[in-house]
């Protein structure tokens, strides 16, 4: 049988269905940090939260949202992303980590939309400038358990919680916890930031297994003066503790080591 060879005048996209959008959601999270009004010297407060809108128009009018919108068919999805988040936020100049796509029948009211989904962890400082415009009445940070007992619009829930658990795998894995910390600090603080993502957290040898392991030795590295000498804080603490530093180097994990 003779092969057909259809050259590009004779193809047509009519036979097939096209989406009626193509959005893209975006998961910001932050780390809020807050002093404690206590006599004793004590590492401050910290929750985990997530940036939201209030969407002004309909479908789901005067609910919370994720902040996105559709692509334009001269951008790219990522693109749009980063224009949707500064249009209904006025975040901009972010890293977006691309992690999903979301194509339930039914998911969105106005028609067959499949949804990208992006997400973010950045420090607080980043986002003080925020403020709502475009399709968005309001925006604002929302600690995490309370999102997510909160009824969202479309499927925003699900992306939420998605996003949830990619952010504490990057906290365990990597060193994004150097974000929300000082150049110098001490251990109880790198455990309390991991904590704060990742409640379940626990381990009691982590000064040990983060300096001495031999997948994560040199991860970090203790703080010295001009002279050499160990470099200590007692900012939260009654006893000065040691202070370290993240270096350059990124953990090498693997699942048989």
């Amino acid at each position: 049988m003779k092969e057909t060879i259809k050259i590009e005048s004779e193809y047509s996209s009519s036979p097939y269905r096209t989406p009626d959008g193509a959005p893209a959601d975006i998961v910001i999270f932050t780390i809020t940090s807050a002093g404690r009004q206590s006599a004793k010297k004590s590492l401050p407060s910290r929750e985990l939260q997530v940036l939201l809108i209030q969407r002004k128009k309909w479908p789901f009018e005067g609910l919370w949202a994720l902040p996105g919108g559709f692509c334009d068919p001269t951008e790219s999805i990522r693109a749009c992303a980063e224009r949707e988040l500064l249009e209904e936020t006025g975040v901009a100049n972010i890293h977006l980590e691309y992690f999903n796509a979301y194509s339930a029948p039914g998911r969105d009211p106005r028609g067959w939309m499949i949804s990208h989904a992006f997400f973010a962890l950045v420090n607080e400082s980043v986002l003080a400038s925020r403020k709502a415009a475009d399709d968005a009445a309001d925006v604002k940070l929302v600690p995490v358990s309370e999102a997510l007992d909160m009824k969202l619009a479309f499927d925003h829930g699900t992306i939420l919680r998605d996003a949830l658990e990619e952010i504490r795998w990057r906290m365990l894995t990597t060193t994004i916890a150097k974000e929300f910390l000082p150049t110098e600090f001490t251990i109880s603080e790198l455990y309390q930031v991991i904590e704060t993502v990742v409640p379940e957290f626990e381990e009691k040898n982590f000064i040990r297994k983060i300096t001495s392991t031999q997948s994560r030795k040199g991860i970090l590295e203790e703080a010295r003066d001009r002279n050499g000498e160990i470099k200590t804080s007692n900012r939260y603490s009654q006893r000065a503790a040691k202070l370290y530093r993240f270096t350059d180097r990124q953990p090498r994990l693997s699942i048989y080591s």
